[in-house]
């Protein structure tokens, strides 16, 4: 589906090259200024449709429930690990995180009224890992972690433009999915899933079983 409306804002954007073209090498530049502005508005016009196009496509078709992943850690030092995200696709990242637990984020494209019921099914992109501190006084005095997980950037964000406006519109909710923060331990794997109400993470061996059972 994804695949399809960037295929449509492609083609939409080679229109616009096609006709800003014409209007910038066709006919006389007697004709002035106005013939000319236009021609580049349309053009411009394309390179946004463009960026958003790419942007869009970056994410993924969320049809039914599925594994996203796995979050493997191993310790380097007190309350600092080193994380190793491999997506669904067994692309691997590997990050430093500091604290005693972590969270990965996602963005969530929710479709509802007409896009809903002709099908679309939500889309997902990952967003970021962050790690966490039990507690507050470490919050406010020891190192932060943050660690982008997709580093699409095309210079339009379709996410965060719809999700400062979402609240307005009947068609479409930009949101956050996040796994609740879950504790680091040495050694330990987890899986992440995601369905239509967020993310989920489960212990996949004994060392996560553990830290989940001593957190509790």
């Amino acid at each position: 589906m994804y695949i399809a409306i960037t295929f449509l804002i492609a083609v939409l954007a080679l229109l616009l090259v096609f006709w800003g073209g014409r209007m910038l090498v066709g006919g006389s530049w007697l004709l002035g200024f106005i013939r000319g502005s236009v021609g580049l508005i349309l053009l411009a016009a394309a390179l946004l449709i463009v960026l958003v196009a790419a942007d869009v496509y970056s994410y993924r078709n969320l049809a039914d429930e599925h594994s996203i992943g796995t979050l493997s850690f191993r310790q380097l030092d007190k309350q600092h690990y080193e994380a190793k995200f491999a997506d669904e696709d067994g692309v691997a990242q590997t990050f430093e995180l500091r604290g005693d637990q972590w969270q990965l984020d996602t963005r969530l494209l929710k479709w509802k009224g007409p896009l809903a019921r002709w099908g679309v099914q939500p889309a997902y992109r990952l967003d970021r890992v962050s790690g966490r501190y039990l507690t507050l006084q470490d919050e406010r005095t020891m190192e932060r972690t943050v660690h982008e997980l997709d580093g699409s950037n095309y210079g339009v964000d379709v996410w965060a433009s719809l999700r400062g406006i979402s609240k307005r519109m009947s068609f479409v909710d930009a949101v956050y999915g996040s796994a609740a923060f879950l504790p680091m331990a040495d050694g330990a794997v987890y899986e992440v899933r995601i369905g239509h109400n967020g993310l989920l993470a489960r212990p996949l061996n004994q060392q996560a079983t553990l830290a989940l059972d001593e957190w509790r």
